[in-house]
């Protein structure tokens, strides 16, 4: 099954009996991981109704341009700007003129004019339709704009013709789309990432932890969505909002994060340890509220699990990647933790210039040597390691990545 995993597509539908097999494309582009949105326009809803896609998406079908609840948020504009891929199947004959005229008549036509996103035309219609001159120097015009077009294949017609002019079967559809996005080195790969601090319990009003903010490994972690990763962030207590197509898991201190962290493993493809996990945890956690009666107080504290290391130690282990904040010699103590630790690689930064920071610079730590990445927003930083990362990711059949 080809990958979309985090792609979202937004499938348009115009007027054509091909229509009915859209109900199969949703199916297998959902089945293949990605997000579907439904645009149809009015002569679509002859053939399918709304209702039966967006039983099969999840998700409202949109129908109209001038829809009073979603212009009140620009809702055509939103659409396009959501969308990695805009997929109209069928294309008919009708739509691949107003396409090539560069018309906005009604809300798919707008879409096409509005979006960034690449877009692919899958026509459908009868074989004279297909052949006639008009057809052909429209075809001709949409590929000069850079659209993609799917399609067609030959044969038998609804009409009882045959010829060129039938839509792609769904799963050629699906394998066309995936093409795409083949070169994406994330697409399909599972990243586990851990973020934010940890809290180690004294008593129930106090705890021990540290100035971690979380937004290094929120930026990873939007950014390896994006690119197509499914994303799992086992996160520590931040005032962070969940990264769009990420999967989080909250924990509260060391020993919760390695029990998610232990559960999730298996079938990741790389672990990335950017959580600031406390070293010790008190060794009790009083009751009640330990009350202000001496001058001093002395607390016990035990080591806690190094959870970087504990995967990196595993039998069949992914790739490992650590970070290291630091408060002097951060390209020394980089080196020596990534070797003690036994890591794939390492970012070294400052801890006093990356804690609740929107920007950072770091080193990028391997066998090979080491990487300086330019002080930066943290999302762009993030798409850097995010591209050292998958270099070092082995190929889906276990062979070493290339050098």
């Amino acid at each position: 099954m080809p990958a979309l995993t985090n792609k979202r597509i937004l499938l348009g539908i115009t007027g054509g009996i091909a229509a009915y097999k859209c109900a199969e494309l949703s199916r297998l582009l959902l089945k293949a991981g990605a997000e579907v949105r439904v645009v149809m326009t009015r002569a679509a809803r002859e053939f399918v109704t709304p209702l039966t896609m967006q039983a099969l998406t999840g998700n409202r079908v949109h129908l109209d341009l001038l829809d009073s609840e979603a212009e009140a948020a620009m809702g055509h504009i939103e659409l396009a700007r959501w969308a990695d891929l805009v997929l109209v199947a069928p294309a008919s004959a009708d739509f691949l003129a107003r396409c090539a005229q560069g018309r906005a008549d009604d809300l798919l036509a707008t879409l096409l004019l509005a979006t960034s996103a690449p877009v692919a035309l899958a026509p459908a219609m009868n074989q004279g339709m297909w052949s006639d001159p008009g057809t052909q120097r429209n075809l001709t015009d949409i590929r000069n704009r850079g659209v993609l077009v799917f399609g067609p294949a030959e044969g038998d017609q609804a009409c009882g013709d045959v010829g060129p002019g039938r839509m792609l079967e769904p799963a050629e559809l699906l394998a066309s789309c995936a093409e795409l996005f083949a070169g994406e080195p994330l697409v399909g790969r599972h990243l586990l990432i851990t973020g934010g601090p940890t809290r180690e319990a004294i008593d129930p009003v106090r705890f021990l932890s540290n100035h971690s903010s979380g937004k290094m490994a929120y930026a990873l972690a939007a950014e390896a969505a994006a690119a197509g990763a499914r994303v799992t962030l086992v996160s520590g207590p931040v005032a962070l909002p969940t990264p769009d197509r990420v999967n989080r898991i909250d924990v509260t201190s060391a020993r919760e994060m390695r029990e998610a962290v232990m559960g999730q493993i298996a079938d990741a493809d790389a672990f990335i340890g950017v959580a600031a996990v406390a070293d010790y945890r008190p060794a009790g956690i009083a009751r009640g509220k330990i009350k202000k009666d001496d001058a001093s107080m002395t607390i016990e504290l035990l080591r806690n699990p190094d959870i970087i290391s504990e995967v990196a130690e595993l039998a069949e282990r992914p790739l490992v990647v650590g970070f290291a904040a630091e408060t002097g010699d951060v390209a020394a103590h980089g080196r020596e933790k990534r070797k003690r630790k036994n890591l794939d690689l390492l970012f070294a930064n400052h801890a006093t210039e990356t804690f609740n920071s929107d920007e950072v610079a770091t080193t990028a730590i391997s066998a090979d040597g080491e990487i300086e990445i330019p002080r930066a927003r943290k999302e762009a930083v993030a798409r850097k390691m995010l591209e050292l990362i998958a270099a070092r990711l082995p190929d889906k059949a276990g062979q070493e990545p290339a050098p």
